[in-house]
């Protein structure tokens, strides 16, 4: 198919039409690499294409030229942006540069961007101006970086949103009550207005840390005045006086609405625009090299609330997991369930986890309550080893073997078993899950003592619920940690 359409290119029939059904063809790296293959010495003929009179037959060769990516392409697609007249066509040349080393003519481009934005804006060239600055950031920043600004308004006043799991937010209300007593609860999580952000930094049952703007916290789905709402509340103010070094911030934008995708990407162009526009490019929008985000939510009332995440504040908590596998449980749920239970728990315990995988539960159950000796079962030899070094990172001392716990034999008997319980989404395993279920909780009774305690974090409730009660056991609590996921934290005695 490749042949037919680039011998039609070739013998000058529809070139421009055919140039972009070329390009959809070799989406496919067989059909690129066969094009490749074909044209041989005929590569030469695309860049040539670049000097036809018609500015669609140029704007889709020299996207042609950035898909196929040859070396010898880059400095006609670069001269071919220098010449380009045509606004709506410059663009593209940029897009196509791309997947090139074009390191060498970063001065080139950065003066083209500089003269860029001398351009007096209209109606007519705004749309396909911003454009070209927008593609010219890009390829400056993808190929520099970004230099991050240090964090270091841990003292600021700020008003602060902690996303939380939404069935437990006292769990992380109480915690921030603590430090500041004039913490509330709203419906995702915890507000507060606080100075001491450094001392609630730590608190391991929040998901996310979000902060608000004074006087842009709700603003109407309209990206122009979202922007002029956001310079009005000063946010190149907010970033300077809480980071190290000076302007331009880099950032990102994300819309979380019902409207279409379209629609969504529509807003977020538009709106970064404006907004580097207002701020005088003090605030830039890059994709993928970012020191914050401008999170949009669309409310009940069809408004957006505004949020920013700033990805200079670093989240250590969970640093020391440094390995995970794909059934690992996430740590913020593990330190949930273990708050959770807290109350069950005795300082100096002899804990078991019978399923520890990368070590995660037990890592955060020595971290809220001191355990005294602690051990780990895994049947995976890869797991336990990324356990051991997960928790040489937690400078905290566990036990792990590579044992099936159905086969674990123990000289003296444990106060607690906490674990995450394996689990499977296949339909074809529920009665291999249920078995497990039935072993676990007759071999559990072998190794708990008469007044020990299990916390089991499941995704099978009804097996818990069943095979406890068979073996003696009784539940004491049961916590709905999400609804969709099926997940549950369960505190059962003997």
């Amino acid at each position: 198919m490749v042949r037919e359409t680039f011998d039609a290119i070739v013998n000058n029939v529809d070139v421009r039409q055919n140039l972009s059904k070329l390009r959809q063809e070799i989406k496919e790296e067989s059909s690129k690499y066969a094009l490749l293959y074909y044209i041989g010495e005929k590569k030469n003929l695309i860049p040539t294409l670049l000097e036809s009179e018609d500015a669609k037959t140029r704007k889709n060769a020299v996207l042609l030229m950035g898909d196929l990516a040859l070396e010898e392409y880059l400095p006609f697609i670069v001269k071919g942006y220098e010449v380009e007249e045509q606004r709506f066509v410059k663009s593209s040349y940029l897009v196509a540069l791309r997947d090139y080393d074009y390191r060498d003519y970063l001065p080139f481009l950065k003066e083209c961007l500089n003269k860029l934005l001398q351009v007096q804006l209209t109606e007519e060239n705004k749309k396909h101006t911003e454009e070209e600055i927008r593609e010219l950031t890009t390829l400056i920043v993808s190929m520099e970086g970004v230099k991050k600004h240090e964090y270091t308004g841990f003292q600021k006043l700020s008003k602060v949103l902690l996303l939380t799991n939404r069935n437990h937010i006292p769990v992380t209300l109480q915690q921030v009550q603590m430090i500041e007593q004039t913490a509330k609860s709203f419906n995702a999580g915890v507000m507060v207005k606080t100075d001491r952000l450094d001392e609630i930094l730590p608190i391991r049952t929040y998901q996310e840390i979000l902060f608000a703007l004074d006087g842009a916290q709700v603003c109407q789905m309209n990206p122009i005045q979202a922007a002029k709402l956001l310079c009005a509340a000063d946010l190149v103010g907010f970033l300077s006086d809480r980071h190290k070094g000076n302007a331009p911030f880099y950032f990102r934008v994300e819309v979380k609405s019902k409207m279409e995708l379209s629609k969504k990407s529509e807003f977020a162009k538009k709106f970064a625009s404006e907004l580097e526009r207002l701020t005088k490019r003090q605030v830039i929008n890059s994709t993928n090299n970012y020191e914050f985000e401008i999170r949009f939510i669309e409310n009940k009332d069809q408004n957006f609330n505004v949020l920013l995440k700033l990805y200079t504040i670093k989240d250590s908590r969970f640093s020391y997991r440094k390995n995970t596998i794909a059934s690992s449980i996430k740590p913020v749920n593990a330190a949930l369930t273990v708050e959770l239970a807290k109350d069950y728990m005795k300082e100096d315990a002899q804990v078991l986890d019978p399923f520890c995988g990368v070590g995660t539960m037990l890592i955060e159950r020595h971290k809220a309550v001191k355990a005294y000796s602690t051990y780990g079962l895994d049947i995976y030899a890869d797991a336990i080893q990324l356990a051991k070094e997960n928790t040489q990172a937690a400078r905290q001392v566990i036990h792990y073997i590579n044992r099936d716990f159905f086969d674990f034999k123990h000289e003296y008997l444990f106060d607690e078993i906490i674990t995450d319980m394996p689990f499977s989404n296949s339909v074809n395993r529920e009665q291999e899950i249920s078995d497990l279920y039935q072993r676990f909780f007759k071999k559990a009774g072998v190794h708990l003592k008469d007044d020990g305690v299990i916390i089991l974090y499941t995704h099978n409730l009804e097996f818990v619920r069943k095979y406890s009660k068979v073996e003696g056991y009784q539940i004491q609590k049961e916590f709905e940690i999400s609804r969709k996921e099926g997940t549950y934290v369960v505190i059962i005695t003997k």
